[in-house]
């Protein structure tokens, strides 16, 4: 697929680290850099909903009083936000050369990779590249078989199933009974202290929703991030990834899954700087190359519901332009520039003051 490729991200969020690069005798007073790419950094916020049907279900209406029971084992995502950003990757076939000569105090901000990102400056923060490993934030969730841990020898000896139920009923009146003596202060052994009172409540609390689950049913929700990245080549539309009831995010080659999509439209290639008359300026000899991004909008759907759009600036999409190297190279008045981590945009430029 000539569009771009997506992948999942499990590695640190850390950002890329930078590094300062001087020109001297060993590198022939010459600096290499590179100038970006831009990708997508894409995180996928779902929540997953995982029912288990209580083994004594039928006879909910009878001990429990409602019918309104999970009946069967289902499992259910949904898409709840989706948040799109951009980063850059040195681009291995823009890479340029800045000479020097001997006794030139300029300095370079490169990323790891060579991405060129300040001149007689200090990098700007950079975007974090990779994604979170999937998070999950869920309550306690149910086996199914929790209300084992509080059934009776008789329970255990009967083979019948509604004699179990039955026996379930029993013990989750008992649990019940317990909870108002408690509350009341009717108990016939009080807790001796609020904290002891706490602690009992609890655990009859946790017994009551085990007993009450073999019958109705357990629900348990849960929040699920996931991470893609994904690198726009031209507009057009692709699957991202593919999101499917049992077991969630899923390649986008799995068609089991329903299909979650990207666009890329809209493309509009940037313009070369203009000088006071409107024209637009001359490429300066021997120039300093820096990256002059087009635009595009990205968006991210599924089952015909859009889910993110936005407008990003891409370095893929623009041209490139240069500045005069005598304004970094100058012992008098030298200049620094600050260029966009994402885009390699020319982000600031100015003299530096000492004061």
């Amino acid at each position: 697929m000539a569009l771009a490729g997506a992948c999942v991200c499990a590695a640190s969020a850390d950002a890329q680290q930078t590094k300062m690069l001087t020109a001297d005798k060993h590198n022939e007073y010459g600096i290499v850099y590179s100038l970006p790419l831009t990708e997508l950094k894409i995180e996928v916020t779902a929540t997953r909903t995982v029912q288990k049907a209580g083994p004594y279900w039928q006879y909910a209406k009878k001990y429990i009083g409602t019918d309104r029971v999970i009946r069967e084992d289902a499992e259910n995502w949904t898409i709840s936000s989706v948040d799109v950003s951009t980063y850059g990757v040195a681009d291995p076939e823009q890479r340029y050369l800045m000479q020097l000569k001997p006794g030139a105090t300029t300095s370079v901000a490169v990323a790891e990779d060579g991405m060129l990102l300040a001149i007689n400056a200090e990098a700007p923060e950079m975007p974090g590249r990779a994604g979170a490993e999937t998070a999950r934030k869920a309550p306690k969730a149910f086996s199914g078989k929790e209300y084992l841990q509080y059934v009776s020898e008789d329970f255990l000896a009967s083979q019948s199933s509604a004699k179990q139920a039955q026996l379930l009923a029993e013990s989750l009146m008992e649990v019940r009974d317990a909870k108002v003596s408690l509350t009341r202060g009717t108990a016939e052994t009080m807790p001796s202290d609020g904290r002891q009172l706490e602690l009992m409540l609890t655990s009859l609390g946790d017994q009551e929703a085990a007993l009450t689950a073999a019958f109705a049913g357990s629900e348990t929700v849960e929040t699920v991030v996931r991470t893609f990245t994904f690198r726009p080549e031209k507009a057009g539309k692709t699957v991202l990834f593919r999101l499917r009831d049992f077991g969630g995010f899923t390649s986008a080659n799995d068609y089991s899954g329903e299909p979650v999509y990207i666009e890329i439209a809209d493309i509009a290639e940037a313009e070369l700087p203009a000088d006071a008359s409107g024209e637009p300026k001359k490429l300066p000899k021997d120039a300093v190359v820096y990256a002059v991004p087009g635009t595009a909008n990205v968006k991210v759907s599924a089952g015909g519901k859009r889910l993110f759009a936005g407008e990003f600036g891409f370095a893929q999409f623009g041209m490139t332009f240069g500045l005069a190297p005598s304004l970094f190279t100058s012992k008098k008045e030298p200049s620094y520039a600050i260029f966009d981590p994402a885009t390699g945009a020319l982000r600031e430029i100015a003299e530096i003051r000492n004061e």
